[in-house]
């Protein structure tokens, strides 16, 4: 059996008195899609915030491709291969949507700060690649007649969109999705579904989910980890998680008759 893509071996963070995230344990494959469900205030965007380097683990382990990721930073561990979408879109406003994926690219120049400045063959190649990159991240899905548009125009779904195609722009071989459904109307949360297991076909990243829409969550995820008040309760299949009594007790409730 593979070793694990992303490990989290009994990883805990405390703030001051309170524990945010307690022993918390769990694997992703490469290529899975994998649910992190919970109440508010379980920790889950505490989660994400320890895997990307913008928390520190108070105690345990994270490990990313067999390697450690503990104490590095927010952009070392992005450069490593996890990228992240937020709950709040967090976009450049003022920039297209073109640049807003140009940006991402930077990640991976292979010419430095002298090239730039002098502006000779290679950095106009380099600079070539990078444009054809964002413009077929841009075709694949479907914003190609938006690239010059300031994404504060974009309608909230394909600024949902546009976030995730700058974090696949990262080159991810893990992306986190924050709430990625968060105020879509039905219409809209099916096609995310479709586009996250497109994204995750036709990428070849693992994902790990993060969302309240039980239809979404169910409906897409292989296997789901849920916390409650920062210890995880379960996991399993959906159909597990969707009969466990303690999930049922603290999150999901029982549906009437």
């Amino acid at each position: 059996m593979s070793a694990p893509l992303l490990q989290l071996d009994n990883v805990t963070v405390q703030f001051g008195g309170l524990k945010a995230v307690g022993d918390l344990s769990f694997t992703i494959g490469e290529g899975e899609l994998i649910g992190l469900i919970g109440p508010n205030g379980a920790g889950k965007t505490t989660v994400f915030n320890l895997i990307t380097g913008v928390y520190e683990p108070t105690a345990g382990q994270i490990s990313f491709a067999g390697k450690s990721v503990v104490g590095h930073r927010p952009y070392k561990i992005t450069a490593r291969g996890i990228a992240r979408t937020f709950q709040n879109i967090r976009l450049f406003p003022s920039l297209s949507v073109f640049d807003n994926v140009r940006t991402a690219c930077n990640m991976h120049l292979r010419h430095g700060i002298s090239h730039a400045l002098a502006r000779g063959p290679k950095f106009a190649a380099e600079e070539r690649e990078i444009d054809a990159k964002v413009m077929e991240l841009l075709e694949i899905f479907g914003l190609t007649a938006e690239r010059d548009a300031a994404c504060k125009s974009l309608p909230y779904g394909d600024q949902r969109r546009l976030e995730i195609v700058r974090a696949l722009a990262t080159r991810p071989k893990l992306l986190l999705l924050d709430e990625p459904a968060a105020g879509m109307n039905p219409t809209e949360k099916a096609e995310l579904m479709k586009l996250i297991r497109f994204t995750q076909e036709k990428f070849g990243c693992a994902v790990l989910l993060v969302e309240h829409d039980m239809k979404v969550v169910m409906g897409i995820c292989q296997r789901i980890n849920v916390l409650d008040y920062g210890r995880k309760i379960a996991e399993g299949t959906p159909a597990e998680i969707r009969a466990n009594p303690k999930v049922i007790a603290a999150y999901l409730g029982k549906e009437e008759e």
